[in-house]
């Protein structure tokens, strides 16, 4: 892993996340992007922007297949930045709806907490990027 990269940077700037607790794994994101740190930074804010946007669009979907779908999408876009537990949340959010459960408000809602604490974790990586 190169030097620069966003998880050996911000590892003293975010001393009250042990790496275990993180809700992105930055030496998954580093090494996906082999170490290129302007790379790990963008792909944080898109992803970021990402997730605003799924769960927008989770809340209003109304269809069976447009849930899946976004959930699925949640899915995939968490694991390959290494927010492996918005991962796992959604993945068993995939394994209820396919099982014949409803998604009720409240596990979206459980699933906007998630998002979130990713978002705010996403938030002081980048705003410690920049200081």
């Amino acid at each position: 892993m190169a030097s620069g990269s966003v998880a050996v940077q911000v590892d003293t700037a975010l001393g009250d996340y042990s790496p275990a607790t993180r809700p992105v794994d930055l030496v998954h994101l580093a090494k996906q992007c082999l170490g290129d740190h302007a790379l790990e930074c963008e792909m944080l804010r898109l992803f970021d922007a990402t997730l605003g946007d799924y769960h927008a669009r989770l809340r209003l979907a109304a269809s069976f297949d447009d849930i899946a779908l976004i959930l699925h999408s949640i899915k995939g876009a968490a694991g390959g930045v290494g927010a492996s537990g918005l991962a796992e949340t959604t993945k068993s959010m995939e394994r209820e709806i396919r099982s014949g459960r409803p998604l009720t408000q409240e596990r979206i809602d459980d699933l906007g907490l998630v998002i979130e604490d990713v978002r705010a974790f996403i938030d002081r990586v980048l705003a410690t990027e920049e200081a």
